[in-house]
């Protein structure tokens, strides 16, 4: 590598400024994980959104009443934000979705594949089939969502009949681990799964029991607590380390803790100290972030603390997916002076990973469809 360009160098001793773009550059940060070998680092499917933001709301508008803001942003949703969040980290991406032939799924498709980076070979384009739209309205550091979604004519599980080599794969435990994960599981391949809340409060312990297929699970501390009836995350994450490999509790605020029954490790991390503007989708972005240490095979303390650094990089942002920081965010917050020095050395492990082209000039997205065509 040439010159450290990394979160711990002192402010003000930043390299100068290359032309190129940190959050769609791979090098490093993806070569170190698999020098020469190419190939998928993560597959995973699901449904993306057509997201909508109206940011700078003072309320909700009261009916027959409207509401004038300046704050408009839009990116892809749904599926698309781990992908995302896990491309910014120079990881090969790989993602299997359906995409209406709208102009919402062609600008989806337009910028995560060329944008982004993320593969859509196993993605498909519907013709008649409306693009799924999810209008968030941005309040008070919260939101109110409305979605519009039409089934789709094909199956999700006809978008993978023959699933792809990959190093880990991405589940969703809302419904049964997909037969492709299984699949993809006795070829070798790494399961990471995450889960959402359930809006009927009930908890079924029908999830527990897909944690037969899981390596690696990351609940926060209300799902963990709710499906394992415990009362404290310390207690569900003991419940859950009985299922599978490896356990992460993600706590919000309060940071995450975790066990890694291959290795003997358990740790835990605090959340990175900054004012949350957004939290919708830091979840995603730990699950990337996490993933990643995991391919990098750092103890799972570090795992933590990326993951946590990741997630806390993107709550500073109202823009969904394309808030999920690259290589050149992490480089130019480190360098800011945010943190004091006895902070930032906990993150000296990343020095080698830090891309040559990570920036002081960060590329910030801009979620708009302006200029999409």
């Amino acid at each position: 590598m040439g010159p450290v360009q990394n979160v711990i160098a002192p402010a003000g001793s930043a390299p100068e400024p290359r032309l190129s773009d940190p959050c769609t550059e791979r090098g490093a940060a993806g070569d170190l994980l698999h020098p020469g070998s190419g190939g998928l680092d993560v597959f995973l499917a699901g449904t993306v959104f057509m997201d909508m933001i109206f940011t700078g709301l003072p309320g909700l508008p009261p009916p027959g009443t409207e509401l004038i803001t300046d704050g408009l942003g839009s990116a892809p949703g749904g599926i698309a934000n781990i992908a995302v969040a896990m491309s910014r980290l120079g990881l090969n991406v790989g993602l299997a979705a359906a995409f209406g032939e709208d102009m919402f799924g062609a600008y989806l498709w337009r910028t995560l594949s060329e944008q982004e980076g993320v593969g859509l070979e196993h993605s498909r384009r519907l013709p008649g089939w409306p693009t799924p739209v999810t209008v968030s309205l941005a309040y008070d550091s919260d939101r109110s969502m409305v979605t519009y979604h039409r089934p789709m004519p094909v199956r999700p599980d006809q978008l993978v009949e023959n699933p792809p080599a990959a190093r880990t794969c991405f589940v969703d435990l809302d419904r049964p681990v997909p037969g492709w994960a299984k699949e993809m599981r006795s070829n070798g391949s790494t399961v990471v799964a995450d889960v959402g809340w359930d809006p009927t409060e009930t908890w079924s312990t029908d999830v527990l029991d897909r944690l037969d297929w899981v390596d690696v699970f990351l609940p926060n501390s209300i799902e963990a607590m709710a499906y394992t009836r415990t009362s404290t995350p310390e207690l569900a994450l003991a419940a859950l380390a009985e299922r599978v490999p490896v356990v992460v509790v993600k706590r919000g605020a309060e940071g995450a803790i975790a066990v890694d029954a291959t290795t003997g490790e358990r740790a835990e991390a605090p959340a990175l100290p900054v004012e949350a503007l957004d939290p919708t989708g830091a979840g995603d972005v730990f699950g990337a972030a996490f993933v990643y240490g995991t391919l990098a095979e750092w103890p799972l303390l570090e795992r933590l603390r990326f993951a946590n650094l990741c997630a806390g990089l993107s709550v500073r942002h109202h823009s969904g997916s394309l808030g999920s920081p690259c290589w050149g965010d992490i480089t130019a917050f480190g360098e800011s002076g945010e943190l004091p020095e006895d902070i930032l050395r906990d993150y000296a492990f990343l020095i080698p990973y830090i891309p040559d082209t990570a920036l002081e000039t960060v590329a910030r997205a801009e979620p708009t469809v302006r200029g999409a065509w």
